[in-house]
């Protein structure tokens, strides 16, 4: 026969955390209370009664100058505010995922929203949870919760808050939330289900299906025990539920090869492990873990110092920190925000249950059995090694602009803050370089000095090298005519300069425009996009002539594509002359109304008629396509009009 005890099997953080509080406090030679039993477990009960702390069923029972603790389970606001006024000092061992609980539902009720908890109604933490709003309705199926919204009627649109009992099964949780998403459609929801009670059920649940008998340890009463319990009953024919390990009965084994051993967040480690030794000791095993505990008994004793870099494993993932064990006595975690340098990244991106990481040792708490750890610290040791490298093999990086100052800007890289100097982020002198604050650029690491904690980059060194390649092949590939999308980078009284993609060509100011215009301004400003071609290039010089003006743009074709003669149409008289008036019929097109053209009568000069600036309705009477004139008349539509009066 093989017996397998569960990794998760035991006290959980919180449980962990409440039950070394006692032992500090009652050590201490304080006279120590503990409002309700400190976990569901008769046996750690007994242990600290014998140690001269009692239990109180009520605040009340508390009396002055008293430590009392609140268990992990955690109690209301009325509870604690019953318990102030004792004048007792309270230790609040309430487990840090039920506190979070507690903020969330408060929060709910202050924004208008009723909260719905789904558990049992008579856990103390549920009760807690419920003290901490006004009103709220508790679950403990999702057949009650679709039977109270059809009975008491209630509206899709009723805010709603959703949050579970840490110790729910996911399968539960999920049901409710699914039924909740298409009734409600101001609903919001918050996972409160403790990650470690959900490693624990799913190992579980995976070792009694390779299982032939599963032994849960755990006190009958507790929750916990009684649903791991019933998740190995749902894989596994032969399980047993045992408080400790002279509830067992060993015939109930016979003929079994394989024994999983589970046990709930209240079970203690001795109980576990008298359960193990007792089936071992008895039955004729032929694997066995037995060497596991004096492994485990010795990794207990091993001391852990700040600064230290250990490995451990990732156990959970909760709603504010990382659980790690570490194989000793502590218990470690590692906050959000030691997980990662970059605030955007979510633990559970990078991290999941069972991943072995290495960790730096932060704080050794050793009165609360607690390691504070960080994954962040050990990580940025690591990219200052990166750092270096980076400037020794000249390395392109990808880094975000955080921050803006007199000097420069600031960039983040993996974790590190690097400055670059204004004369290397690629914004001419200056220009505004605000606008670069939260973009991800790539920049090269010109100099490091740890020391000094100092790392310095540069935006200019990465263009500089881009605008070298495409420089090359530009001339490399270019050609007479070839047309290319640029942008406008200068302008001059005599042309625009314009990058064509690491090399700058110049329009001259004949070249931008087939009308007469005063400065390239009057088309084109700096920035701009627009497209040329190749006028001619001097590869030696490194100088090329573009073109902008194409022939579409003339607007001479313009006319010859759109106008014929006996056309009517919209023109301004743009000047004056003895001979008669020059009419402009498109930008850049101007036609000849001669003297004799623009009246139906004789007149003896056209601004007798006729003045700069005029709008006035001409007819084409001639075009002359090889010499670009055009012949318009004024008098050719009044005739007409008197010949239709006739």
């Amino acid at each position: 026969m093989s017996v397998t005890v569960a990794k998760s099997a035991g006290f959980c953080f919180g449980v962990s955390r409440a039950v070394e509080l006692v032992e500090a406090s009652a050590k201490a030679g304080k006279r120590v209370v503990t409002l309700g039993p400190i976990i569901h477990n008769r046996h750690v009960v007994d242990k600290f009664r014998a140690m001269g702390v009692a239990v109180i069923d009520e605040p009340e029972q508390a009396q002055p100058g008293d430590t009392v603790i609140i268990r992990s389970h955690g109690v209301s606001r009325a509870v604690y505010e019953r318990l102030e006024e004792r004048g007792v000092e309270i230790i609040d061992a309430t487990c840090p995922f039920v506190k979070r609980i507690h903020g969330i539902v408060s929060k709910a009720e202050q924004e208008g929203r009723l909260p719905i908890i789904i558990g049992t109604p008579t856990h103390p933490e549920v009760e807690g949870i419920a003290g901490w709003c006004g009103e709220c309705q508790v679950f403990e199926s999702v057949e009650e919760l679709e039977k109270w919204v059809q009975t008491e009627k209630i509206p899709a649109s009723k805010p709603i808050c959703m949050v579970s009992q840490t110790t729910s099964t996911e399968y539960l949780w999920k049901l409710c939330v699914n039924f909740a998403k298409k009734q409600f459609t101001n609903l919001k929801i918050f996972d409160t289900i403790c990650r470690a009670t959900e490693y624990r059920q799913s190992e579980a649940a995976e070792l009694s299906q390779s299982c032939q008998a599963m032994v849960v340890v755990g006190d009958p009463k507790s929750s916990n025990t009684g649903r791991l319990a019933m998740i190995c009953r749902e894989h596994c024919e032969k399980v047993a539920l045992v408080d400790n390990a002279a509830d067992l009965n060993l015939d109930f084994f016979q003929g079994v090869t394989d024994v999983g051993i589970t046990a709930g967040a209240s079970t203690p480690a001795w109980i576990i492990k008298e359960v193990n030794k007792t089936m071992s000791d008895t039955i004729n095993v032929e694997t066995v873990q037995e060497e596991n505990f004096a492994e485990l008994l010795e990794q207990s004793i091993k001391t852990l110092n700040t600064g230290d870099k250990v490995i451990g494993t990732v156990t959970s993932i909760g709603n504010t920190e990382v659980q790690v064990d570490l194989g000793t006595k502590h218990a470690g975690y590692i906050p959000y925000d030691e997980v990662s340098a970059d605030p955007s990244v979510k633990p559970e991106d990078i991290l999941k249950v069972g991943d072995e990481i290495e960790v730096f040792v932060v704080r050794v708490n050793d009165q609360e059995g607690t390691v504070q750890l960080s994954k962040k610290k050990l990580d940025g040791l690591k990219v200052w090694d990166d750092m270096a490298t980076y400037v020794e093999e000249k390395t392109t990086v990808e880094g975000k602009i955080t921050e803006e100052n007199k000097g420069g800007l600031v960039c983040n890289v993996k974790g590190i803050r690097v400055f670059i100097p204004a004369s290397q982020s690629g914004i001419a002198r200056g220009g505004d370089m605000s606008v670069m604050v939260g973009k991800t650029v790539e920049l090269k690491i010109t100099e490091v000095n740890r020391a000094r904690r100092r790392v310095i980059g540069s935006i200019r060194a990465v263009t500089a090298e881009s605008r070298k390649a495409a420089q090359e092949q530009i001339w490399s590939e270019i050609e007479v005519g070839k047309k290319y999308h640029g942008v406008v980078k200068s302008l001059t009284s005599y042309g625009a300069f314009v990058d064509i993609g690491g090399v700058d060509g110049m329009v001259h100011v004949s070249e931008l425009s087939w009308n007469r215009i005063k400065t390239p301004a009057d088309v084109v400003k700096v920035g701009d996009e627009i497209d040329v071609y190749v006028i001619s290039f001097d590869p030696e010089k490194h100088k090329i002539s573009l073109g902008y003006k194409t022939d579409a743009m003339n607007p001479w074709n313009q006319f010859m594509t759109n106008y014929n003669v006996g056309d009517v149409v919209d023109a301004k008289v743009v000047k004056l002359m003895t001979f008669g008036a020059f009419a402009e019929i498109l930008p850049g097109v101007d036609g000849l109304i001669h003297i004799s053209q623009i009246a139906d009568r004789r007149i003896g000069k056209p601004e007798d008629v006729l003045s700069e600036g005029q709008e006035v309705k001409v007819m084409i009477t001639d075009i002359d396509a090889e010499n670009k004139r055009i012949s318009l008349s004024i008098r050719a539509l009044l005739e007409q009009g008197e010949e239709d009066a006739e």
